[in-house]
């Protein structure tokens, strides 16, 4: 190892140790997950029975009801925030299933979870239940860390920690929430049991063919996304390695010690500059990962507290618009792979319309009316690589277009030579052969008498009109099958 390494590596193990402490952290934990088709309305009716009541911005009451004591957004600034075109789809103002339809419900449920190291008791003040176009949803848990001298680092083992739905290592095998008395030894258990418990029934476990230890259908992986807010004291310095281990998450290692995943310097410059947003230095800056949005903050505690409200307002909606980009591009590339194999036209048809559907009413290219949301939402969207799916997809449209071209004109190539078939068939022997024999009554006994040509007439005309009645009745059944979809959409 050359001496210019040994240099960082020694800098970063001397800042490694240096663990600051922070006077709050708010989390938001995001579960995407997959819903069976068509069952928004009963998805609805079973959270009506638990208390969960629909988000509306002309309901003022609800403006401080999901986000703790302290904590309170301001429906008109989220209003002002998005452009008109995006409010309808954010914040429909009744029941539409092509926007997103939130349900809320305040708890303010006090929990602990227990790790290796520490055990860390929190507060939970809200869960929405978001229900969006393309049969996906989102389940938003609000959550502030009670810990008393609380540490950057024990706030970020507490994120990774709790975002694990299921125990896939070690460390998430060691961690359990106890909350009224009970041990959930898996937070997904905790979650589908004890704060949403009937909502397993209406997850679409398609995706899980072939799967052999998941137990939900994730859309992604088996780890919810984090929003989170680390309010340092005032004056604090946020040094580029609290930056970096807070946007990958990374807590504590095997040994309890504060953990960063990465040693060279310029890599973890590169990766703060490209993935955060230094407006506001060196009191506030946002990062961004793929599977944490953050903001670490040394502001004066009421500026501090004004933060939060975005994250639980403004930027909690921008990063749910992301997502659910990010994964229905991501179900419409899966879809695509399937009607490729599948050569199956109906679903070509679907595929086809569910693309265009979402180019034209979900893709917003300008979405935020102010500069500094912009900044964020576009931070969020260049993370998630949405652009670059879309891309893809519009591509994919094109192929759709191509083979649904090819296909058409194959069919319509067959049956122009079936039908010049029959019609050359009929030129050369005629109906007129038999025709007087199948007036009523039928002269079923002067067929015994047919020659091979007549009876040749006969089959060409028994079969042309067969022909006739079946592509009759297809093009009455897709022409009544086609009227019905429009109906139910």
């Amino acid at each position: 190892m050359n001496t210019h390494n040994a240099n960082y590596i020694n800098h970063i193990e001397d800042l490694d140790r240096t663990d600051k402490a922070i006077r709050e952290a708010h989390f938001q934990f995001l579960f995407p997950f997959s819903l069976t088709t068509d069952c928004h309305r009963d998805v609805k009716q079973t959270l009506e029975r638990e208390s969960f009541i629909p988000f509306r911005l002309d309901a003022l009451d609800m403006e401080n009801a999901f986000y703790g004591p302290k904590h309170r957004v301001s429906h008109r600034d989220m209003e002002r925030y998005y452009l008109p075109f995006t409010n309808h789809v954010l914040f429909p103002s009744e029941d539409n299933e092509e926007s997103f339809q939130r349900m809320s419900k305040a708890l303010g449920v006090h929990a602990v979870l227990r790790t290796r190291f520490f055990d860390a008791p929190f507060v939970l003040h809200s869960v929405d239940v978001v229900l969006c176009p393309f049969d996906t949803g989102f389940i938003t848990l609000r959550v502030q860390l009670l810990k008393e001298n609380l540490t950057l680092t024990e706030a970020i083992e507490f994120a990774e920690r709790l975002r694990a739905l299921q125990d896939a290592h070690s460390e998430d095998r060691a961690a359990k929430v106890v909350y009224e008395n009970k041990t959930y030894e898996e937070v997904q258990d905790f979650i589908f049991q004890a704060i949403v418990p009937h909502m397993v029934e209406h997850l679409d476990r398609t995706p899980m063919d072939g799967a052999y230890f998941e137990e939900l259908p994730y859309l992604i992986d088996e780890r919810m996304y984090v929003m989170a807010c680390y309010a340092f004291y005032e004056g604090e310095e946020i040094s580029l390695l609290d930056r970096y281990r807070a946007s990958r998450l990374d807590g504590l290692d095997d040994n309890g010690n504060p953990y960063i995943s990465a040693y060279y310097m310029p890599y973890i410059e590169k990766f703060c500059r490209d993935t955060g947003l230094e407006r506001w230095a060196p009191f506030a800056y946002y990062q961004t990962d793929e599977s944490c949005f953050c903001c670490l903050n040394s502001l004066p505690e009421r500026k501090s507290d004004a933060i939060v409200n975005k994250m639980y307002g403004e930027y909690y909606y921008g990063l749910l618009l992301n997502l659910f980009h990010r994964i229905v591009l991501l179900k419409l590339s899966n879809a695509y792979s399937r009607v490729q194999m599948e050569r199956d036209s109906e679903k070509t048809e679907l595929l086809i319309r569910d693309i265009t559907t979402f180019s034209a009413k979900y893709n917003f290219l300008e979405v935020v009316s102010q500069s500094q949301g912009r900044e964020i939402f576009l931070q969020l969207r260049s993370m998630y690589g949405n652009d670059e799916l879309f891309e893809d997809v519009k591509q994919t449209l094109t192929d759709l277009f191509k083979y649904q071209e090819n296909a058409t004109s194959r069919r319509s190539s067959y049956l122009l030579t079936v039908l010049t078939i029959y019609t050359v068939i009929s030129g050369i022997y005629g109906m007129n052969q038999v025709i007087e024999d199948l007036k009523n009554p039928i002269k079923w006994s002067k067929m015994s008498d047919y020659s091979p040509f007549e009876w040749l007439a006969l089959a060409v005309t028994l079969s042309g009109l067969l022909v006739a009645f079946l592509l009759s009745g297809n093009v009455l059944w897709k022409w009544g099958r086609e009227l019905l979809k429009r109906f139910r959409s």
